[in-house]
C-alpha cells in the first residue's frame, strides 16, 4: 500500500470540503437569512470548520508531497473509502461547532453530528434534528451547509478530482471505482472527459432547477438546498413537512421531474443534449424499463390509495401517489404526503421500490435499474442452459452485448452482498434497539420488526425515510447510539456501493500480502 498517494487523493477531498463550508458563510447574515440579526456563533463556528479542514488538508499534503508510483487499484480503492469517511467526519464539524441542537434544550453530540453529515454527503436524507425551522436550534448557515453536502456527495469527490485534475490513469482508476452501477470501461485518455460530460450535466440540473423554482416564487435559500437535495437524489429539505411545506402542486410536479432526470445516465443526457434528440434515450433499455417501473409503481399505488380511501380525489391521489413513488425510487426521500399513513399495499409497494433505484451513471443509490436487467437476463440463460446445456448465447440488452466474462458472478455477487447486508443489519437493529424506542413515540413495539427493516432498507438504499418510527413525518433521533453509528455506516456503504468500504476491513488490503 502506497500510503502517500493515498494521502495525497484525501488532501482533494479535505480541501474540497474546507472551500465548500466557506460558501456557507454569507448565509449568516440577515439580508440573505432572512433572519434578525447576524449569526456570529455559527459564522466563526463554521469558519473554524473549514480552517480545521484546511489544516487537515494540509497535513495530508505535507504526508504527501514526495508520493511517487502508481496508483494501483488497491490505492484507488482506500482513497475512495477513507476519502468519503473523512469528508463525512469533516462534514460534522459545523453540526458541533455552530451550536446545532437535534431539539429544544438538546445539543447535537458527536454521534448525531456524524450521522447528519454521512446522511449529506452520501445523498440519504436521513435526518436527526426534529424541528429544522428555528434559527435558534439550527442555524441558517448550518441549514444551507447540510445542503451543501449533498451538492458535493451528489457530483462525488473523485469525479470534481478527475474533472480538475485529469490525473490520466490515476484519474481512470478513482474514476472507476466511485463509478455508480456497472458500465462500460472508461480508458485513460476519456476520465477527464467522461467526469467533465457528468459533472457539465449535474450543474446544469441544479442551475436550471434554482432557476424554475425562483419563477415559482421560491426564495433564494430554498431554491438552492431543494436543488441540491433533488439533482443529489439527498431530500435534505429546510422545512419540516420537506416539499409538502409549499403547498404548490406547481413546485411539487417540478421537484419530481428533475428526480426523474436526476437518476437517468449523465452519460445518455449527454448525449442526448448534444446531438439535440431524444432518440438516444428511447433507444436506451435501462431508461425504459426505469420509466416503466416508475409508472407501474405509481398506478399501483394510486388504484390502491383510491380504494383505501387515502385520497380525497383521483387527481389528488395521482399527484401524491407520482411523487412520492418518483421519491422512492429514485432514492430521493422528499415528501408530499404522510405515506406511512397510507394502506398496507402501498406501503408495502414503496418498501420495495426502495431497492430498485434510477439508472448506472446517475446519482441514485440503491441497486440500479440495469441490475435488475442483468440478473434477469442471467437466470433467464442459466435456465435455457438446464435444458439446452450446449447452446451458448451472449448476454444481450438491447443490442449491447456484455461479453465481460466476470459480469455474472459480479452482478449475483452483489445481489447477495445486498441481501447479506440487509439481514445482518435488520437482525443488529432488533436485538440492539430498546423497546423503549417505540415506547417513548407512543407506538406499539409490535412494529420493531418492521421499522427495523425499514430503517435498514431506507439507509443501504439512500432513501432517507422509510415506516413507522422513521417515516416521512418522524425522524431518526430516538434511536440508540449504537444503531445511529450502524445507520452511518450503511449510508456510505450503499453511496460506495459496498465493496470500497467493506473490502478495508480485510487485513491483506492493508498488507500487499
Amino acid at each position: 500500500m502506497n500510503y502517500r498517494l493515498v494521502a495525497h487523493g484525501l488532501m482533494f477531498v479535505a480541501l474540497a470540503v474546507a472551500v465548500a463550508m466557506l460558501t456557507s458563510l454569507p448565509w449568516a447574515v440577515p439580508q440573505l437569512s432572512h433572519t434578525p440579526r447576524f449569526e456570529a456563533g455559527p459564522f466563526f463556528g463554521m469558519l473554524g470548520s473549514a480552517l480545521a479542514s484546511a489544516a487537515v488538508a494540509a497535513a495530508l499534503w505535507l504526508f504527501g508531497r514526495r508520493a511517487s508510483g502508481t496508483l494501483y487499484r488497491k490505492e484507488a480503492i482506500a482513497v475512495v473509502g477513507l476519502g468519503w469517511l473523512l469528508a463525512s467526519a469533516l462534514g460534522a464539524l459545523p453540526f458541533l461547532l455552530c451550536g446545532c441542537h437535534v431539539g429544544p434544550e438538546q445539543p447535537m453530540g458527536v454521534v448525531d453530528a456524524f450521522f447528519e453529515s454521512a446522511s449529506g454527503f452520501s445523498g440519504t436524507g436521513a435526518t436527526v434534528i426534529t424541528d429544522l425551522e428555528t434559527p435558534e436550534l439550527v442555524p441558517r448557515c448550518v441549514l444551507f451547509w447540510r445542503s451543501m453536502t449533498h451538492f458535493l456527495g451528489g457530483l462525488g469527490f473523485m469525479v470534481l478530482f478527475v474533472a480538475v485534475l485529469g490525473q490520466g490513469s490515476l484519474g481512470r482508476m478513482l474514476m472507476l471505482t466511485e463509478m455508480s452501477g456497472p458500465t462500460k470501461s472508461v480508458t485513460h485518455s476519456r476520465a477527464q472527459v467522461a467526469a467533465l460530460a457528468f459533472a457539465s450535466v449535474y450543474l446544469v440540473l441544479n442551475a436550471a432547477l434554482v432557476v424554475a423554482l425562483l419563477l415559482m416564487g421560491v426564495s433564494l435559500f430554498d431554491a438552492l438546498c431543494h436543488a441540491f437535495g433533488t439533482v443529489a437524489t439527498g431530500g435534505f429539505s429546510t422545512y419540516n413537512d420537506s416539499v409538502a411545506h409549499f403547498q404548490s402542486p406547481a413546485i411539487e410536479w417540478t421537484i419530481a421531474v428533475f428526480m426523474i432526470l436526476a437518476c437517468t445516465n449523465f452519460s445518455l443526457l449527454y448525449l442526448t443534449a448534444m446531438r439535440r434528440s431524444l432518440g438516444p434515450m428511447m433507444e436506451n433499455v435501462e431508461f425504459r424499463v426505469y420509466l416503466a417501473v416508475l409508472g407501474l409503481g405509481t398506478v399501483a399505488v394510486w388504484l390502491s390509495g383510491i380504494l383505501a380511501r387515502d385520497f380525497s380525489s383521483w387527481g389528488e391521489g395521482a399527484r401524491y401517489s407520482f411523487f412520492q413513488v418518483a421519491s422512492i425510487i429514485t432514492n430521493t426521500g422528499f415528501a408530499t404526503q404522510d405515506f406511512d399513513r397510507w394502506n398496507q399495499f402501498a406501503r408495502a409497494a414503496l418498501f420495495l421500490l426502495m431497492f430498485v433505484g434510477g439508472c448506472a451513471g446517475s446519482t441514485s443509490c440503491s441497486i440500479k435499474v440495469i441490475r435488475h436487467i442483468l440478473v434477469f437476463k442471467i437466470l433467464r440463460l442459466e435456465l435455457e442452459r438446464k435444458f439446452h446445456p450446449n447452446v451458448i448465447r451472449p448476454l444481450k440488452v438491447g443490442k449491447e452485448v456484455w461479453d465481460d466474462a466476470e459480469l455474472p458472478r459480479d452482478i449475483l455477487a452483489y445481489f447477495t452482498l445486498v441481501l447479506v447486508v440487509f439481514v445482518l443489519g435488520w437482525l443488529a437493529l432488533v436485538l440492539l434497539e430498546p423497546t423503549a424506542t417505540w415506547t417513548v413515540q407512543g407506538r406499539s413495539p409490535n412494529d420493531k420488526l418492521i421499522d427495523c427493516a425499514s430503517a435498514v432498507a431506507a439507509t443501504i438504499n439512500g432513501v432517507g425515510p422509510g415506516l413507522g418510527t422513521v417515516g416521512a413525518a418522524q425522524n431518526y433521533q430516538d434511536f440508540h447510539t449504537v444503531t445511529k453509528l450502524l445507520l452511518s455506516f450503511f449510508m456510505l456503504l450503499g453511496r460506495l456501493e459496498f465493496f470500497p468500504l467493506l473490502v478495508m476491513f480485510f487485513p491483506r488490503f492493508w498488507t500487499g500480502e
